[in-house]
């Protein structure tokens, strides 16, 4: 959506920084959508083949929600980061995408939401650190789920119809404008 402009956000005490819509506030989720965006900094999974890196960590994510059994994996695919260096050459970030149900909280499966879940890792090997960006898109809310006390139960509105950047954007705007600006954040690595 044109009219919903994105910033500059620092990130991990301002070390690394990217954009994404004002909305998302600070633990970087808009309630008013059930929307989030998160940021992890993990150790790198050294024995995680690194074109198969975000569909590992898209799994992952799955089984931690209990929702392996119903991940429907919609795509899979590599994006390079111009603006961030691993050395000589350019960043690449490997992402995924997928759909599946999941509960909030302690909620049990009677409650599950449908979500989109948009996945991407950046290894930063020079750093040892695999970053994973996640961002979470309701499609259908349980009326059973807490999150329809907060918007509204049955098919989540387009974010569009709601003036806002659809889910898809404000991730691609997150891992496109990904950037380090204090390696020391790493243990003084890189």
């Amino acid at each position: 959506m044109a009219g919903e402009s994105s910033i500059r956000r620092p990130l991990f005490g301002g070390a690394i920084s990217t954009a994404f819509p004002a909305r998302f506030q600070e633990v970087l989720v808009d309630p008013a959508r059930d929307e989030s965006l998160i940021f992890e900094l993990l150790d790198l999974k050294g024995e995680v083949e690194d074109g198969g890196s975000a569909l590992w960590f898209l799994r992952d994510v799955a089984n931690e929600q209990d929702a392996a059994d119903n991940l429907v994996v919609e795509h899979s695919g590599t994006i390079e980061l111009a603006g961030l260096r691993s050395g000589e050459a350019p960043a690449v970030a490997g992402t995924a995408i997928g759909k599946l149900a999941v509960s909030k909280g302690r909620q049990g499966r009677e409650a599950q939401n449908i979500v989109r879940l948009y996945l991407a890792n950046i290894r930063l090997k020079n750093a040892a650190t695999d970053v994973v960006i996640t961002a979470y898109e309701p499609l259908l809310i349980n009326p059973l789920s807490e999150s329809a006390q907060a918007v509204a139960a049955g098919p989540a509105v387009p974010a569009e119809q709601a003036g806002c950047l659809p889910m898809s954007e404000v991730f691609r705007l997150a891992v496109m404008n990904f950037d380090v600006h204090d390696w020391n954040l790493f243990n003084g690595s890189g």
